[in-house]
């Protein structure tokens, strides 16, 4: 006998060793008639579990029948259920895994519809609870990075439905409630420039000038960030006249004005209070020549008049 042969023969007796063993992954696809018939049988033993109430013992068939058989008939039912009973358990993260596995290999099915609707279900309860503890100063049970790629998922497996733009619009707000200000405007944009028709648009169009004036609220009053602030909100009125908010943003237009003649009133007193008179000049004559009148105004022509200006 030639050792070629027995080199050969020896290959043989392993791949017929591996092709008899009892793994719990997925079955090789020449032997799906057989494999159907125990994912089927498998199946039906998780249902009669799940039946019974043993929903433990259920849960443990049914993720085992969608791994080890994805091709028997049954397969995707038991992926959905398996999903629905995390759910049940408050195994947000598991429920919301086992949901994508479906979504990834059942797109044919008629619960398809039915497991985007749950798997944006639980991204959105996630990031509500994340922007209500945010809020309220307390520590919540998912930390922002997994909530916003559940949402960036959710947006990702239907990217021109309506569950895409709310998705984009959660992950803004998830982000301002945070006051992350560069990832909420980033986000917003993205919802305004992928979802200009939305729904959800306009208000992200708006909340992006709204980031900016928190950003100045929280210390950061530099012309720039008041600038962006009001440049927001104009694009938000020339791109969508007649929402619900312009009145809103007009109004946080000339409050911005008024901050701005303000800020060019305290540089000017500054540089009066360090001897730069010169320079204190130019910004007072900027604040008569922008506001018009009021009190300010009033100051920086009664300065300028003690400085011998006329």
């Amino acid at each position: 006998m030639s050792q070629k042969f027995l080199i050969a023969l020896a290959g043989f007796s392993v791949l017929l060793a591996s092709c008899g063993s009892d793994s719990d992954g997925p079955q090789l696809a020449g032997r799906s008639g057989a494999n159907n018939d125990s994912g089927e049988k498998l199946y039906q033993e998780a249902k009669q579990a799940d039946d019974s109430g043993n929903h433990g013992k259920a849960l443990k068939l049914y993720g085992k029948t969608a791994t080890k058989y994805p091709q028997a008939p049954s397969s995707g039912k038991a992926r959905f259920r398996e999903a629905q009973l995390l759910e049940e358990k408050g195994e947000v993260l598991k429920a919301f895994d086992s949901y994508q596995k479906f979504l990834e290999l059942y797109q044919g099915t008629g619960l398809y519809s039915s497991a985007l609707g749950r798997q944006a279900a639980l991204a959105q309860s996630a990031a509500d609870g994340e922007v209500k503890t945010s809020f309220l100063g307390m520590k919540s049970g998912l930390d922002t990075d997994k909530v916003v790629k559940m949402l960036e998922q959710v947006r990702d497996n239907a990217p021109k439905s309506a569950t895409a733009s709310k998705a984009q619009f959660t992950i803004g707000a998830l982000f301002q409630s945070r006051k992350q200000e560069k990832e909420a405007i980033a986000a917003y944009r993205k919802l305004v420039s992928d979802f200009h028709d939305s729904s959800e648009a306009p208000e992200g169009q708006f909340r992006i000038g709204k980031v900016y004036i928190e950003s100045a609220d929280r210390g950061n009053q530099n012309q720039a960030t008041l600038a962006q602030a009001r440049e927001a909100l104009q694009d938000y009125l020339n791109q969508y006249p007649g929402h619900g908010r312009n009145a809103e943003a007009r109004q946080l237009i000339s409050e911005l004005g008024g901050r701005n003649v303000q800020k060019t009133f305290d540089v000017a007193e500054f540089y009066l209070k360090t001897g730069e008179v010169e320079s204190a000049k130019v910004y007072y004559r900027d604040v008569i020549a922008r506001s018009g009148s009021g009190p300010l105004y009033q100051k920086s022509k009664a300065r300028l008049a003690e400085l011998g200006e006329r």
